[in-house]
């Protein structure tokens, strides 16, 4: 009877901790996403058009395909894509857990095996990459507009972002794609519950000294900062 009782406590002190926890997450969540970065920063000069866009779950750092400081043509390939449509005038990047964005185009294919490995940090991961030839801005589509030098900013951290070969290129993951002018690339870092690809894109408009929140992990939190402009 003394070893059910321990056994008994054990298992409700287990589930007490796990609920204390998602509490204090979504409670962390809900508040730091509140709190602004860059808020107050004057970008004079700007002239370089950026957009963010959200499917309703992630965001995607969309910036122009080519321009006088960076060529992402050179490396993201229009021959890595379907439709091999060279005529592009934006390219969107998102990163996120390898196995979840290949293996999970939809929801109905979420399998538990990749839900752990998504907010455990075992996984590896990805670049998801989008040629467009226009954007359109919206509820899902904000513009921002950064200077020279905040947009040397932006890029380094996303080409930072990228996994290279021992050649210095970027590894094309073949074989994959959500529609005909979009592509895979292998990525660093790890996905987990702290590090979201909202995360990823959450920082990298930190980097690019924009408007930002001090912490999120789903799109709502970015977004936010750029509804009260309305």
């Amino acid at each position: 009877m003394k070893i059910v009782k321990k056994s008994l406590r054990i298992v409700f002190r287990f589930l007490l901790g796990i609920i204390a926890f998602v509490i204090v997450y979504v409670v962390a969540v809900l508040l730091l996403s509140r709190i602004p970065v860059n808020s107050d920063l004057q970008h004079d000069q700007a002239e370089i058009p950026v957009y963010i866009i959200t499917n309703g779950v992630h965001t995607d750092i969309v910036v122009p395909a080519k321009n006088a400081i960076v060529d992402w043509t050179r490396e993201i390939r229009f021959e890595h894509t379907r439709s091999q449509d060279s005529i592009a005038n934006y390219i969107a990047f998102g990163w996120g857990d390898k196995s979840f964005y290949l293996d999970t185009p939809e929801w109905s294919d979420l399998k538990a095996s990749t839900a752990f490995k998504a907010v455990s940090g075992l996984g590896s991961s990805a670049m998801h990459t989008t040629f467009y030839r226009k954007i359109k801005e919206g509820n899902d589509c904000r513009k921002l507009l950064l200077t020279q030098a905040e947009y040397q900013q932006l890029t380094a951290y996303i080409v930072q972002s990228f996994k290279r070969n021992s050649d210095g290129k970027l590894q094309w993951i073949t074989g994959y794609s959500y529609g005909k002018n979009d592509a895979f690339y292998e990525a660093k870092g790890a996905y987990n519950l702290f590090y979201t690809c909202n995360t990823w894109a959450n920082n990298a408009l930190k980097a690019g000294q924009q408007k930002a929140c001090l912490w999120t992990v789903y799109d709502k939190g970015i977004f936010y900062h750029y509804e009260k402009e309305k």
